[in-house]
Parts: C-alpha cells; sequence; structure tokens
C-alpha cells in the first residue's frame, strides 16, 4: 500500500568517512570553557573618576615635597651658608655651654734668641769674666797656680785636711787669663788636628772657660799622677776623699757625668761656691741663657 499522506519516518542519520575523517582534523581547544576565566566587566564612569581624583592627589603631594628644594636653588648658595653658620653657632654655643673646649692648633713660633743671650753660650760653655789680678793668691808652691782669695783660702784648707787622713790632693791648673785660654783651646786643636766642636767637649774656648773666674781649679792624686786629667781619675784616693768632704769646703763638681750642660766628663774639675759673688757667677749664668737647667750637683 502506498502510504500517501502519512509523514515519511525519518532516514538514519549516516556520516561518511570522509566527513568523518574531515570533522576529526578541526582544532581541538586547550581549555574546557568550563574553568576559563571570567571575561573583565566594564570599569563604569564614577570609578573612572576615583583614579583621576587620586592621579591628581599625587601630583599634588609630589609639588608639596619638591617645592622647598626648588625655593633653596632660586635663593642660591647664601641660603644654605647661612643655614650652615647658624648650625655651626648652634654646635659652638653648646660646646661652650658644656665647658669642653676645643684646642686651637696653631703653628709655634720659632724661639728668639736675644743679642745678649747669644753671647752667654757657646759650644754649651758659658761666658765668664776673668779675675782681677788683684784677688788673686797662690795655691801652689812655685806660685804659678792662683785662685781668688776666698777659693784659695778653702782650698788650701781643704788640702790640710786630704793630707792629715793621707790623701795627697795636687793643683794642677787655677786661674787661666784670656790669652792662656787662647793656647789651651786653639793650640791644642790644630795639634790634634781637631774640630772646635769636638775641643769644645773637653776644653772651654777662650772666654767661656770656668778658670776664667779664679774660683775653678784641676785637681790630682800625688800618688798616682798618671790619672792627672783624665776619667781614670775617679779611681784615685784623692777623688774618693773629695767626693766626700770637698762640699765642706764649698766645693763642687763642675761636670759630673751626663751633666745638663752637655760637656765631657771631668772628675778632675772642681770649683768654689762658698760666697755671693762665686755663686751667682756659675749659675746666674746659666740661669740667663735657659730658665730650664738644672744646677749640677756632686
Amino acid at each position: 500500500m502506498d502510504n500517501v499522506g502519512l509523514p515519511q519516518a525519518p532516514k538514519e542519520l549516516s556520516i561518511s568517512s570522509e566527513k568523518l575523517s574531515e570533522f576529526s582534523s578541526a582544532p581541538v581547544r586547550d581549555i574546557p570553557e568550563a574553568v576559563r576565566e571570567q571575561p573583565l566587566r566594564k570599569v563604569n564612569s564614577r570609578s573612572r573618576r576615583s583614579v583621576t581624583f587620586l592621579g591628581l592627589a599625587g601630583v599634588g603631594l609630589l609639588i608639596a615635597i619638591l617645592l622647598p628644594f626648588i625655593w633653596m636653588q632660586i635663593q642660591g648658595d647664601g641660603f644654605l651658608a647661612d643655614r650652615i653658620e647658624t648650625s655651626e653657632s648652634a654646635v659652638s654655643d653648646a660646646v661652650t655651654e658644656s665647658g669642653v673646649t676645643e684646642p686651637i692648633v696653631e703653628p709655634s713660633p720659632e724661639p728668639e734668641t736675644t743679642d745678649s743671650e747669644a753671647s752667654t753660650q757657646l759650644f754649651n760653655h758659658f761666658s765668664y769674666e776673668e779675675a782681677p789680678a788683684a784677688e788673686l793668691e797662690p795655691v801652689s808652691p812655685d806660685g804659678n797656680i792662683t785662685l781668688r782669695r776666698a777659693a784659695a783660702e778653702q782650698f788650701l784648707a781643704m788640702v790640710d785636711a786630704a793630707r792629715a787622713d793621707g790623701v795627697r790632693i795636687s793643683p794642677l791648673s787655677g786661674f787661666r787669663s784670656l790669652d792662656q785660654q787662647e793656647s789651651v783651646f786653639f793650640d791644642v786643636k790644630a795639634a790634634r788636628g781637631q774640630q772646635a766642636t769636638i775641643r769644645a767637649e773637653v776644653s772651654a774656648p777662650p772666654g767661656y772657660s770656668e778658670h776664667h773666674t779664679g774660683y775653678a781649679i784641676d785637681v790630682g792624686d800625688g800618688y798616682y799622677p798618671d790619672a792627672d786629667l783624665r776619667v781614670s781619675f775617679e779611681s784615685t784616693p784623692a777623688y774618693e776623699w773629695l767626693q766626700e768632704n770637698a762640699a765642706y769646703y764649698s766645693f763642687e763638681l763642675s761636670f759630673p757625668e751626663d751633666n745638663a750642660q752637655g760637656v765631657s766628663y771631668e772628675p778632675w774639675h772642681w770649683r768654689f761656691v762658698g760666697d755671693r759673688h762665686s755663686l751667682e757667677t756659675f749659675y746666674r749664668a746659666r740661669t740667663l741663657t735657659s730658665e730650664s737647667d738644672e744646677p749640677n750637683n756632686p
């Protein structure tokens, strides 16, 4: 029977192998639709106004921060100098109030030497005047060795006291004139080929010898003449006796070891300091040259 007027049954869906192959070669999406990020929502006009306001506020804050620096630049170095000076003044006031003082370092001036001071010392020796001939007295049997009267009396008394103890103190050289010191210094210097500074270590230049004063004397041990004018004199009985007894007769060693005057050690050279004139002669001379020099004591 013809199926006229009746609806047709649907035909079976069939996909040819070509269609299937074409479908299977289509690109496959990596991310499933279910886990994709949601699309951005559009910013409304109110949000835009907020962002604009915040931007303008940031610009204003930046200008407020930079404005003082710009003003300082316009004012120039004068403004900065004023600030620095004010700061330094404040620090100085604070230091003053605290009682702490900061030392001011200044170059030390060169010491000045007056003409009078320069003329009182030469090669570590002080200047002395000659004793008047009328004040000199002999202290040796031949009369060639002399001292000022006060010194001569005390020296002879000392010699007698030493002889009583079995010690023989011999006078070797007492007062010397300027002419005599010329020979002692320059003639010996030339004979030995010495420089002036070397000669001055053991003998004073003329005008600078204690022997000019009539208060100084070189002595030896009469029993040990080989030690005369030598450091070995310090090992003789005469030197030992003088060390113990010379002060009782107002004599002292002029140039002990390591003396402040810088003259070589002379255990045989002694001087009288038993009255005002003799004391001032030796100690005022060094005081005029340097207040810091200490007196030489035996």
